[in-house]
C-alpha cells in the first residue's frame, strides 16, 4: 500500500469534513488540496484563518502519522504557529505542502506552505507533533 493510500484509508474525520484532499504523500512530504468554499470564509469572502490553520494542521498531522514508529498509538499537535501573508478569496484552490524539519523519537516538526494554484503564498505554518 502506498503512503497516499494509507492516508486515504485512515483519513481524519475533521480533515474530510474540511474538504482536504491528499494529492501526494511520502514520509518526507505530504501535499494536499483545499477549495475555499463559502462556509470556510470570513464575511469578506476570504478564507478564514482558522480554516487555513486547520488545513496546515491536517497535513502536518498526516505527515507525522506516516512517520509513526511501530507500536505508536497516534500523534497529536503540541504546538502550531501560522504566519499569514496573503488572502485567498472564495473559490480559490489552495495547495499545501508539509515537509519535515525534524523527526525525532518522540516529536517531529513540520513546515506547511499554503499557496494558491498559481503559486501565490497565503500562509506558512510550523507545528510540532508528539508521538503517542
Amino acid at each position: 500500500m502506498s503512503e497516499l493510500e494509507r492516508l486515504n484509508a485512515h483519513i481524519m474525520p475533521f480533515a474530510e469534513n474540511l474538504g482536504v484532499e491528499f494529492l501526494n504523500a511520502t514520509r518526507d512530504e505530504v501535499v494536499g488540496r483545499l477549495v475555499v468554499r463559502p462556509e470556510l470564509c470570513t464575511l469578506g469572502s476570504f478564507a478564514h484563518g482558522g480554516a487555513l490553520m486547520s488545513f496546515a494542521d491536517a497535513l502536518g498531522g498526516a505527515a507525522a502519522f506516516l512517520n509513526l514508529p511501530e507500536g505508536a498509538k497516534g500523534t497529536t499537535t503540541l504546538n502550531s504557529q501560522t504566519q499569514f501573508v496573503g488572502a485567498a478569496p472564495e473559490g480559490s484552490v489552495l495547495i499545501a505542502r508539509a515537509t519535515a524539519i525534524h523527526r525525532g523519537r518522540r516529536t517531529s516538526v513540520w513546515q506547511t506552505r499554503i499557496e494558491t494554484e498559481d503559486g501565490k503564498l497565503i500562509a506558512v505554518a510550523t507545528q510540532t507533533q508528539m508521538t503517542l
